[in-house]
């Protein structure tokens, strides 16, 4: 698996990658983005920014070992800066265990959005 940066190319594969409303376009321009490829194209994606003393992740697609690769870039990205990194999924997200594993504390109940719940996750270099 090979991941790169994301380009305007990406866009489609990464509209195809979510179930939802996704301005792919958009976030390519807006924020970092890095896609994981493998033998048949775009596989997952992980979209981040850094503001409030944190990075944030903003979305984030894709199998759980695709997943699992993805985060290496913000938490590399937040070590240099010496900041956390925080996620925020669906409460029911499986994606949750992933960060888990992957050395993440549940921080507990997060905002909701349009009325659904949601988990805090957050990674400390």
């Amino acid at each position: 698996m090979n991941v790169r940066d994301a380009t305007a190319e990406d866009a489609a594969a990464l509209d195809a990658l979510v179930d939802g409303d996704l301005d792919a376009a958009r976030l390519v321009r807006d924020r970092t983005v890095r896609v994981a490829e493998g033998d048949d194209g775009v596989a997952g994606f992980v979209a981040f920014d850094a503001w409030r003393g944190a990075v944030h992740v903003t979305r984030l697609a894709g199998d759980p070992d695709v997943v699992a690769a993805l985060l290496d870039a913000p938490r590399e990205f937040a070590a240099h800066e010496d900041r956390s990194v925080e996620v925020v999924l669906d409460e029911n997200d499986a994606l949750g265990d992933v960060l888990l594993a992957e050395g993440f504390e549940d921080a507990g109940a997060g905002p909701r959005f349009d009325g659904a719940a949601t988990r805090r996750y957050e990674w400390t270099p």
